[in-house]
């Protein structure tokens, strides 16, 4: 089991050790973060556009955050004596804590249900950060599978307990990976954003699975009959597990898209079961070094958990699935959003998704090593 070990900052923010399931670490007399932060400012601000009827958050205090430091200055590397970091521990495995430059929080509320032209708020909510290792270098593909266990419990821990703060609507994991992406840090890490509001991507989706579910009286759900159709056709498959398949949408918007769905109607990752963890442990990895080994170089991407909002009204068609996109549309090109996506959403695809998913089965995968292995689900494809 992953040990779980919370702790405070010297501003108040919390830090949260996951020790890797069998760590001996022992947390609970840790040292102490003796850095003497000043006291956390009050959140920025969201503003409702009445043109789309979309919630703006207003974060112009993040404009002093940390970007790109050398290795040396990190702020997630283990603490040192020239070093005095965000992590107040020699090592450790998994850490997950409070952004000292969130976009929302650290304050908890609720904001209005609507707006008009004018109506605005603070920008309640909370912003982590997820360091997935000490070592600064290398990516998630590069972690073994109890570590990429110890990540994925972290997430659902994390997926409960913001899910349970007032005033929020929406929890999101994701990963930045690459400076074409605009990471501001360079060290191998994700974030989970805690919304006060249901985002406009999300609901669209949510409005589209809640139709869905309606029509078929509640018997059947929009991404499930998805990963049905696809598993059916299997031109755009890339894999096949016991409780997880990936695939290429039909009409994917990115050069590169692949969808990682669980068989099972689930909210959230924290309404994973212990062995589909463990199996996306595994096969979450394996998509990822499929990704990173169709070019010389990393591919960056954008790992996104869409997670069912906790509305009522969209939670019960609300269905988890991983949608990880990438703008390289070859080893030396990457896809810019320009006029038709970028002012009028109507993406134009440079690949086809048949073409892209043919390339990721086929693509030869590095083998995990035997310490890696340990904790691989069985029935998965390699």
């Amino acid at each position: 089991m992953t040990s779980i070990t919370s702790t405070t900052l010297s501003d108040g923010r919390e830090l949260i050790y996951f020790d890797d399931a069998g760590s001996t670490a022992d947390r609970a007399a840790g040292p102490a973060d003796l850095r003497g932060l000043p006291p956390r400012g009050e959140p920025g601000e969201v503003r409702f556009d009445a043109l789309t009827r979309e919630w703006v958050a207003i974060a112009a205090h993040r404009q002093t955050r940390t970007h790109l430091p050398p290795a040396d200055q990190c702020p997630i590397c283990p603490t040192t004596p020239n070093n005095p970091s965000e992590i107040p521990a020699a090592d450790y495995d998994v850490v997950v804590f409070e952004n000292r430059f969130p976009s929302l929080g650290p304050a908890l509320g609720s904001i209005p249900d609507h707006g008009t032209w004018g109506t605005k708020g603070p920008a309640y909510g909370r912003c982590e950060v997820v360091s997935f290792t000490p070592e600064h270098t290398g990516s998630f593909s590069n972690l073994s599978e109890t570590r990429s266990r110890t990540v994925i419990e972290a997430w659902a821990q994390r997926t409960a307990a913001l899910s349970a703060l007032p005033g929020i609507k929406q929890v999101f994991p994701f990963e930045n990976r690459g400076a074409d992406i605009g990471v501001t840090l360079h060290h191998p890490h994700g974030q989970i954003y805690a919304y006060p509001y249901v985002t406009p991507r999300a609901a669209v989706l949510g409005a589209a699975a809640s139709s869905f579910h309606e029509s078929s009286g509640g018997r059947e759900t929009l991404t499930g009959s998805l990963l049905r159709a696809e598993r059916q056709d299997g031109n755009r498959m890339v894999m096949e597990g016991e409780n997880f398949s990936a695939y290429v949408p039909f009409a994917a918007r990115w050069p590169l898209e692949i969808h990682l769905v669980p068989h099972r109607h689930v909210p959230d990752l924290a309404a994973l079961s212990g062995e589909e963890k463990d199996e996306l442990a595994h096969v979450y990895l394996d998509l990822l070094k499929r990704v990173d080994a169709l070019y010389p170089t990393p591919t960056p991407y954008i790992s996104a958990w869409h997670q069912a909002p906790l509305d009522p009204a969209l939670r019960a068609s609300g269905y988890l699935h991983l949608q990880l996109t990438s703008p390289r549309r070859a080893a030396d090109k990457l896809k810019y959003l320009a006029g038709s996506e970028a002012a009028m959403g109507a993406f134009i695809n440079d690949t086809t998704p048949e073409s892209v998913a043919a390339r990721l089965r086929d693509v030869v995968v590095p083998p995990a090593s035997s310490a890696t292995r340990a904790s691989t689900a069985e029935g998965v494809p390699a």
